[in-house]
């Protein structure tokens, strides 16, 4: 069990290998966020790309359009930058918000449709 902090103690002693466990497991991920973020922005981003060409090869087939919606998704949610491009782009063509379900534009954005 955590032993409550007692108010006379000096703010410079470290605490025990125990009170700090819990904190441990929650800043050791910390690391791999911040590499991880941009490649999934990175990949999203490529997904992108790559979704446009597969969506005109293939016509009758719907491929490329689940691949684009997934890259954007990877990068609105992993970029600050694509999550702002993403936005300028719905306001710019509210078009194409009107086609985009409300359960994908949560995804997208994290916000509702109308908000």
């Amino acid at each position: 069990m955590l032993k409550p902090t007692d108010p006379k103690s000096s703010p410079h002693e470290r605490p025990s290998p125990i009170e700090t466990a819990g904190s441990a497991t929650t800043t050791g991920w910390k690391g791999v966020e911040l590499v991880l973020r941009p490649v999934l922005a990175l990949l999203g981003a490529g997904l992108i790309i790559a979704g446009i060409p597969i969506a005109i090869a293939t016509p009758l087939i719907p491929i490329g359009l689940p691949v684009i919606i997934l890259g954007v998704v990877l990068l609105a949610r992993n970029s600050l930058a694509g999550r702002r491009w993403m936005q300028r782009t719905l306001k710019r063509h509210p078009r194409l918000k009107r086609f985009a379900p409300d359960w994908l534009v949560r995804l997208i954005l994290g916000r509702d449709k109308h908000a």
